[in-house]
């Protein structure tokens, strides 16, 4: 599995105000999408999470977002070292993602750039 990157995952009360603390701190704008009821901001490294504290509680559990090569490479990898695969692999507008539970309990979103689903 080769991984590429890393995004860290952060809640956040307000997104219009932590917005320009982040695009200045990473030095570039914020590509803003809407998920399920959860507004995002992906900035540089950042990916700033706003909405329904319901949605919220499920997303603070994952530590952080891994960029892979390929997401059903990485499902293979982490079932081989004994991690349990919580969701995915699944399809997203930008490729495909998986979430899964290392042996120690931390839960990492792994994402890739493959096919997308419309």
């Amino acid at each position: 599995m080769e991984i590429l990157g890393a995004t860290l995952r952060i809640c956040v009360d307000d997104l219009e105000a932590s917005v320009p603390f982040y695009e200045r701190l990473a030095g570039g704008r914020a590509l803003r999408f809407e998920r399920g009821g959860v507004s995002v901001a992906a900035v540089g490294c950042f990916l700033l999470m706003s909405g329904p504290e319901a949605d919220l509680e499920v997303l603070r559990k994952v530590s952080a977002t891994i960029a892979v090569k390929d997401v059903e490479d990485a499902h293979r990898v982490l079932s081989e070292l004994g991690a349990r695969i919580l969701a995915g692999p699944v399809g997203t507008p930008v490729g495909r993602n998986l979430i899964a539970m290392h042996p120690d309990g931390a839960v990492y979103e792994y994402v890739d750039r493959g096919s997308p689903t419309p």
